[in-house]
C-alpha cells in the first residue's frame, strides 16, 4: 500500500494543468463514444475506459502518461496499474471541471471578484473571453449578456439537479464563466452550442453566423420550457425576469373602388380590436435611411425617445392592411429592446446604420406605459449592450458591452467590452457610438 502511495505521488508531478480544457464535449478521441470517458491529465486528451485494451489503457502505455480523471465520477486513477488516487493537491482540477457555489459565494459575485489564472494574469470573474470556434460570435454576445443578468445567473449557479441536458449545459457554462479558480481566463461555449445546434435542427451552429435576437428568442423559450414553465406569467425565472405585457389596438383599412369619385381611397372600419399580449423582447423600428442625401458619408442619428414613440399608444403604423398602435401595459424587471437594423426586399437585404443616442442610466419609460402612476418603478438603467459591425468582408461581427461592479473615481460603474476572447475596459460615454442592436435595461427598485 505504501508503495502505491509513493508511485502516485511521483506520477502527479507529470500533470500539465496548462493543457487541461474541460469545455469541449466529453467524447473519446479514439472511439468517439461519450461513455466512460477519462481525461489524460498529462496531455489533456479524452479517452475511453480503464480496462485492458481500452483507449485510455493503450494511451498510458504508448505515451507513458499515467494520471487520468474520470469525467463522470470526478475520480483520479493511475494507469496502466489501475488504482485510484486521492490527493488534496488535485482538488483545483475538480473545481475547474465542475465548479460549485454556496449562497454566500453567489452573493459575493455582486461585488467585484478579481482572481488570477495559471499565468498569474488577473481577471474579473464573469468577464472572461468566450472562444469563437468559427462563426459563433452571434451566440457569444447573447451568452455574455444572459450570464450578467444577476437573478438569472444566481439561479443557474445554485442549480445542482437538472431536468434537461440544456439546463445542465447552460448552468455549467455559467459556473465556469464565474469561476475564480480558472486555469486560463477564457471559456469555450462548445458543449452548449453543440446541443443548441441539435435542438434547433442546425439553425444555430458554430459554422454559420446567425441573428443574435433569433438565437436569444430560441434560447429563452427553450430554457423556459425545460424549467417547467407554462403560459402563466411567473411560471419560470425566465418569465419572472423578462416578460412584459403589450396592448395592441388595430383597425382594418379598406381600399375603396378606384372608380368612385371621392377624395379618399382608403377608409377605416368602425370596429377596433384591442389585444393584450405578452412579450420577452421589445422590437423597435429605426427611421428609414434618406433616399437623397447631400453627403452619403454622414450617418443619421436618432434619439432613444424618438424610437420608442411607437409604444406611446398614440402613433399609428400601417401593416398588413391594418392601422395599429402599441402601448406597454406592464414592464418587466429586465427590459430587452431590439433595434431592427436588417430588412429584406425582393432584391437584397438592406442594413440601417443609424446611430441611437441614449443615456445609460435613469431612463424613464413612463410615457410608454399605460397607468404609469402605479407602485412599480418605470426608471431603468442599462446593464448590457450588443453592437454590430462589419468586417473587411462585409460580414457581421458582434460584440457585447457589459456594466461591471467596479467603479470609477467619480462613483460611476466601469464598463467592459467583450468580443470573443478579447476583454477590455471602455469609456461609458462612448457606448452609444456603436451600431446598437440589442439592449438589456434593469428596473430600479
Amino acid at each position: 500500500m505504501a508503495k502505491r502511495e509513493v508511485q502516485s505521488n511521483l506520477y502527479l508531478d507529470t500533470i500539465n494543468r496548462h493543457l487541461l480544457d474541460f469545455d469541449f464535449e466529453k467524447v473519446c478521441s479514439v472511439s468517439l463514444t461519450n461513455k466512460s470517458v477519462y481525461c489524460c491529465l498529462v496531455c489533456g486528451r479524452y479517452f475511453q475506459g480503464r480496462s485492458k485494451s481500452s483507449p485510455a489503457y493503450n494511451h498510458s502505455i504508448d505515451e507513458e502518461h499515467h494520471v487520468f480523471l474520470s469525467l463522470d465520477r470526478k475520480e483520479f486513477y493511475i494507469l496502466p496499474e489501475d488504482y485510484k488516487v486521492e490527493d488534496n493537491s488535485l482538488s483545483d482540477i475538480v473545481r475547474v471541471l465542475q465548479p460549485a457555489y454556496t449562497g454566500e459565494e453567489v452573493n459575493q459575485l455582486d461585488n467585484a471578484v478579481i482572481s488570477h489564472d495559471l499565468t498569474k494574469q488577473p481577471y474579473l470573474c464573469g468577464y472572461v473571453g468566450l472562444n469563437n470556434m468559427k462563426k459563433n460570435d452571434y451566440a457569444n454576445v447573447i451568452i455574455h449578456t444572459l450570464t450578467h443578468i444577476n437573478p438569472l445567473r444566481n439561479a443557474f449557479l445554485l442549480m445542482d439537479t437538472y431536468r434537461s441536458e440544456l439546463l445542465e449545459r447552460f448552468s455549467t457554462l455559467n459556473k465556469r464563466m464565474w469561476n475564480k479558480h480558472l486555469f486560463k481566463s477564457q471559456v469555450s461555449p462548445h458543449e452548449l452550442l453543440e446541443l443548441m445546434s441539435k435542438l434547433s435542427k442546425n439553425r444555430f451552429n458554430i459554422q454559420n453566423s446567425a441573428d443574435p435576437v433569433e438565437f436569444l428568442t430560441f434560447l429563452l423559450n427553450s430554457l423556459h420550457k425545460d424549467l417547467g414553465g407554462s403560459k402563466k406569467p411567473d411560471s419560470s425565472v425566465i418569465y419572472r425576469l423578462f416578460q412584459g405585457m403589450l396592448r395592441i389596438t388595430s383597425q382594418k383599412i379598406i381600399q375603396l373602388d378606384e372608380n368612385e369619385e371621392i377624395d379618399k381611397k382608403f377608409i377605416e372600419e368602425d370596429k377596433i380590436a384591442i389585444n393584450t399580449t405578452p412579450f420577452l423582447i421589445l422590437s423597435c423600428d429605426l427611421p428609414p435611411k434618406p433616399v437623397f442625401s447631400d453627403d452619403e458619408n454622414i450617418i443619421p442619428q436618432v434619439s432613444l425617445a424618438e424610437v420608442l414613440r411607437k409604444y406611446d399608444g398614440v402613433h399609428k403604423q400601417e401593416q398588413f392592411g391594418q392601422r395599429r398602435s402599441y402601448q406597454l401595459v406592464k414592464l418587466p424587471k429586465y427590459l430587452i429592446i431590439h433595434f431592427k437594423r436588417f430588412s429584406k426586399n425582393k432584391f437584397k437585404e438592406e442594413y440601417n446604420q443609424t446611430i441611437i443616442n441614449y443615456p445609460i442610466s435613469g431612463v424613464d419609460f413612463k410615457d410608454y406605459v399605460e397607468n404609469s402612476d402605479g407602485d412599480e418603478s418605470t426608471v431603468y438603467d442599462l446593464v448590457a449592450n450588443i453592437c454590430h459591425e462589419h468586417d473587411n468582408n462585409n460580414s457581421s461581427k458582434w460584440k457585447s458591452q457589459l456594466k461591471s461592479p467596479l467603479t470609477n473615481d467619480d462613483g460611476t460603474n466601469k464598463w467592459y467590452q467583450l468580443q470573443d476572447l478579447f476583454v477590455e475596459e471602455i469609456d461609458r460615454r462612448l457606448i452609444f457610438l456603436g451600431e446598437t442592436y440589442l439592449q438589456v435595461w434593469q428596473q430600479r427598485d
